[in-house]
C-alpha cells in the first residue's frame, strides 16, 4: 500500500468518528438535567411560564422526534450552521470565527516551539548522557511534569512584562501578545518531548546498523542526522498529535490569566449561563481538532517510516 492509498484510508476512518462526536455534541442538549427552553428564558430574563416555554421549544424545534432534531442539526452543521447564542444572541459561527484563530494560533505556537526546543535538547542529552546537558534535560524535565501552568504564566507575567517590559501581557493583538503564553503551554511539552527523543535516540544508536554505519566512518553526528533521528522522533509526533487536541481544550486557564479572547473564556462563559448551542459547537470542534491531531500524526509517521504502510496492507 502506498502512502497515498494509506492517507485516504485514515480519511475514510474519520467519517463515521466525526459521526459519532456530532451524536454526542447532540445528546448534551438532551441529557442536561436543565430545560434548554428554561435556559433560553432564564439567559434572557424571561419569566419561564409555561406559554412561554412551549413557545421557546417549538422555536428552537424542541418538540419534534429526536432523530429529527438530531437530522435538522446535521443538515444546519454541514452548512457551518451552529445556531444561535442564547446569551449573545449571535451565530455561533460568527463567535468561533472571531475566537478559534486566536486559540489555534496560541495552540499551534505552543506546540512547533516545544518541537523545536526539544530537538536540540534530546539530542544533546542522548549524546551526552549522564553528563551536565543531560542532568538539566532531566530538571527540566522534573519541573515541567511538576510546575502548574497558571504559577508559570504569573512568573513569566511578573519578571518579562513587569519587570523587564519585553512583552505584553494581555490581549491578542501582536505576535508579541502570544510568547508568553505560548511559553507557558510549551514548557510541559518540551520536558516531555525531549525526554521521549532521549531515550529513541539511545535506544537507536544501540542498534547493529549503527555499528555498521561507524564502522564505514560515518560519525556520531552524521549517523544520528541520517539514520537514527527518522526512528527516534516517532513517538514525539505521536504525543504531538495527542497533544493537539489537548492543547486546543486546555488553554482555558492561560487565555483567562493572558486575558485573551479566545475559546477558553467563550467556553467558561457558555457552561456559566448554560448556552447550549455554545457548549455543543465547542465539543464537536474539540473532538475534531483530536481528529486531525491524530490524522496529522499518523501521516507522518508514514512519510518516516514507509514499512507502516506495507505491514497496514498485509494486514488487510
Amino acid at each position: 500500500m502506498n502512502i497515498s492509498l494509506y492517507i485516504l484510508k485514515r480519511l475514510a476512518a474519520i467519517v463515521p468518528i466525526l459521526l459519532g462526536a456530532t451524536f454526542v455534541s447532540f445528546l448534551l442538549l438532551h441529557l442536561s438535567p436543565v430545560d434548554p427552553a428554561r435556559a433560553y428564558l432564564s439567559v434572557s430574563n424571561i419569566v419561564p411560564t409555561e406559554e412561554a416555554l412551549r413557545a421557546v421549544r417549538a422555536q428552537l424545534g424542541l418538540d419534534q422526534p429526536f432523530w429529527t432534531q438530531y437530522g435538522s442539526w446535521l443538515w444546519h452543521l454541514c452548512q457551518w450552521e451552529f445556531g444561535t447564542s442564547f446569551f449573545s444572541k449571535l451565530p455561533v459561527s460568527q463567535e468561533l470565527a472571531a475566537r478559534l484563530p486566536i486559540t489555534a494560533s496560541l495552540a499551534l505556537i505552543s506546540l512547533v516551539l516545544a518541537i523545536l526546543i526539544s530537538i536540540p535538547l534530546g539530542i544533546a542529552s542522548a549524546l551526552r548522557k549522564n553528563q551536565l546537558i543531560d542532568h538539566i534535560c532531566r530538571l527540566l524535565a522534573f519541573l515541567g511534569a511538576s510546575v502548574p501552568q497558571f504559577w508559570l504564566a504569573y512568573l513569566l507575567i511578573y519578571f518579562m512584562s513587569v519587570k523587564l517590559d519585553w512583552f505584553p501581557f494581555q490581549g491578542a493583538d501582536t505576535w508579541q501578545h502570544y510568547v508568553l503564553p505560548a511559553l507557558t503551554l510549551a514548557f510541559a511539552l518540551i520536558s516531555t518531548y525531549s525526554r521521549l527523543l532521549r531515550t529513541g535516540l539511545l535506544e537507536g544508536l544501540e542498534e547493529p546498523y549503527v555499528l555498521y554505519a561507524q564502522a564505514r566512518g560515518l560519525g556520531t553526528v552524521a549517523v544520528v542526522g541520517r539514520h537514527v533521528l527518522r526512528h527516534a522522533i516517532r513517538p514525539v509526533v505521536t504525543a504531538a498529535g495527542m497533544n493537539l487536541g489537548k492543547l486546543f481544550a486546555g488553554t482555558v486557564i492561560v487565555e483567562q490569566v493572558f486575558a485573551m479572547p479566545g475559546m477558553g473564556g467563550f467556553f467558561l462563559e457558555s457552561v456559566y449561563h448554560r448556552d447550549y448551542p455554545v457548549i455543543q459547537s465547542y465539543v464537536l470542534v474539540m473532538a475534531v481538532v483530536f481528529v486531525i491531531g491524530s490524522l496529522a500524526a499518523d501521516v507522518i509517521q508514514a512519510f518516516l517510516d514507509p514499512r507502516l504502510t506495507q505491514a497496514n496492507g498485509k494486514e488487510e
